[in-house]
């Protein structure tokens, strides 16, 4: 299955990365790449820099230096208007979720559509409730994000990012802050979206048993850099102290 994946067009190419924040250096060279149809988990300990990651490539937050390839076009010296066609071929799914809370799921969910489409009141209703009902909760179009659980707001989040079918997602945290049930119930619906429509993402995740479920590369940073790159059963036997000492540390 790897070789396969191996053969696939890349998506994204990160090349020699810096980002300081607050006049600590957080990124310090990153190299890391993309291909279609790949999941791959950013892994790290806390403070290492993997949202930051995140946001670069997201087009969030510039680096200090270095490029970012994404579907071939360097995003770096991009203008905020420059962004807006590769915005359309990609979904964030941010960390607390980010709904608005005085609009409905449906209108949360409707809102990448009228920013980024000329589609009709009937085309985005129909493409709400597609993907409502790929995340498993369908007919809560009406609802506010106060009515929902947690996992219910994730969920959510994760349709807003879907409903322009992006070719690559990114996912900030997405078991964060939810109980076992709910955690392990978004672990398998990203392994589901992957497997249904060969979703390509990066996910930024501290949830060791989710990301070795999802992903078909792991990605390890330290020290500003990304230290690892190895399949899931790779990076369980990698020889690096700092890896090794990683996985100690969040055992059990």
């Amino acid at each position: 299955m790897m070789e396969q994946m191996t053969e696939q067009p890349e998506v994204l190419r990160i090349g020699g990365i810096h980002k300081t924040l607050n006049a600590q250096q957080v990124l310090a060279g990153i190299d890391f790449s993309l291909r279609f149809c790949e999941t791959v988990s950013v892994l790290g300990g806390s403070g290492a820099g993997k949202s930051t990651l995140l946001k670069l490539i997201a087009g969030l937050i510039k680096p200090d230096r270095g490029q970012i390839r994404l579907f071939g076009q360097d995003i770096v010296p991009m203008s905020e208007r420059e962004m807006l066609p590769l915005r359309r071929r990609m979904g964030v799914v941010f960390q607390g979720a980010a709904l608005f809370d005085s609009l409905t799921v449906f209108e949360n969910i409707a809102f990448p559509m009228r920013l980024h489409t000329k589609a009709n009141q009937g085309e985005i209703r129909h493409r709400v409730a597609e993907v409502l009902e790929q995340v498993g909760l369908p007919r809560i179009e009406d609802k506010y994000p106060a009515e929902l659980s947690g996992g219910m707001k994730k969920r959510v989040g994760i349709a807003r990012a879907l409903v322009l079918r992006p070719e690559v997602v990114l996912f900030d945290e997405p078991t964060a802050g939810l109980d076992p049930k709910n955690a392990r119930m978004i672990c398998e619906l990203i392994a589901e979206l992957h497997r249904e429509i060969c979703q390509t993402s990066v996910v930024v995740i501290h949830d060791l048993p989710c990301a070795f479920a999802i992903s078909n590369q792991v990605a390890f940073l330290h020290e500003g850099k990304i230290t690892e790159v190895a399949s899931p059963e790779e990076f369980r036997k990698s020889p690096r102290p700092e890896v090794q000492s990683f996985l100690e540390g969040t055992s059990g």
